[in-house]
């Protein structure tokens, strides 16, 4: 599927707007209006930035070329790579996933896919979407909040109790590799159902294992996404697809501990710390082994730690 972009004037989307008036669809988020003709959709967003892609373009982007500035496409696949990504990636309409809760005794392991197209960069760059660690709680609850509604994700949580069972026969590495793909897998059916000829550029991961492990993970799976696939640490400094599924999965962790909490009539702390022991603690006196482990990754040294406590009061 061919793309073009156009910079334009507000009064020339305006009158563009007007042109294809009988072609208007629903409005997507941030965008003047939205036109779908046969086998071509116009987009034309808030910023100025006018979007053409399908099949049969050539006569609006004839139209479009008089009236704008054509933004060049990104660089191809080809390009020579930086930091091992190839050169201009960080403008490619990526599918990035990252996930939340691997170092958290309490709580769920959440692992999101999202994708974000390159017309969409500049918008979430104005929303501030960055790295998830960078944002406190309520920033991060808004900006989910914003991202759900503008791009495309696919979300799995993995709750404590599931992950318990998992864990016996998988490590995390295991696990996480198998809730990437799967998340990569769902996202891409639902972006191909919805959009037979939408272009997927690449996906990133954001590295927590070596590629060949990763892969390795992986054997049995019916389903395995795998080419065009990058894995790099830090991937939401690299692309916002990865800070934009990190900011959900953030989210998503934030409300499965509150969940639990108020469950338990219990504060469960985020992270592994000394403090973190002590309320595991104090949930084995309540409830025992069994509701820890409907709780908190019972695999953690914190399980030990939290014992010691009980024996030593």
């Amino acid at each position: 599927m061919a793309t073009k972009v156009y910079q334009l004037t507000a009064n020339q989307i305006k009158d563009l707007q007007h042109k294809y008036q009988s072609y208007l669809v629903k409005t997507p988020p941030y965008a003047v209006f939205q036109a779908k003709l046969s086998k071509t959709t116009l987009t034309a967003y808030q910023s100025g930035k006018v979007v053409v892609q399908g099949q049969d373009i050539e006569e609006i982007n004839l139209q479009l070329s008089k009236l704008g500035t054509s933004i060049e496409k990104k660089p191809t696949p080809n390009t020579q790579k930086t930091n091992g990504l190839p050169a201009g990636f960080a403008s490619w309409s990526v599918v990035g996933s990252d996930e939340v809760g691997t170092g958290s005794y309490f709580g769920p392991l959440t692992v999101c896919a999202a994708y974000v197209s390159s017309d969409q960069i500049s918008i979430l760059k104005e929303l501030g979407v960055k790295d998830s660690k960078s944002l406190s709680d309520k920033e991060i609850q808004a900006l989910a909040k914003q991202l759900k509604e503008l791009i495309p994700y696919k979300l799995l949580v993995l709750w404590p109790e599931k992950y318990n069972q998992v864990q016996t026969s998988h490590n995390q590495n295991a696990i996480k590799a198998k809730l990437h793909n799967q998340a990569l897998a769902l996202l891409t059916s639902q972006l191909q159902e919805s959009n037979p000829e939408l272009a997927i550029d690449a996906y990133l991961i954001d590295q927590f294992a070596t590629p060949k492990s990763y892969f390795s993970y992986l054997k049995g799976t019916s389903t395995i996404i795998q080419d065009k696939v990058y894995f790099i640490t830090k991937g939401e400094s690299h692309h916002l697809a990865v800070a934009a599924a990190s900011i959900i999965a953030r989210d998503a962790f934030l409300q499965g501990l509150d969940s639990l909490s108020k469950d338990l009539s219990i504060i469960l702390p985020s992270g592994a710390g000394a403090n973190v022991d002590i309320v595991a603690s104090e949930v084995l006196k309540f409830g025992g082994m069994d509701l820890l482990k409907k709780v908190a990754k019972v695999h953690f040294a914190n399980t030990e730690k939290a014992v010691a406590i009980i024996q030593n009061s």
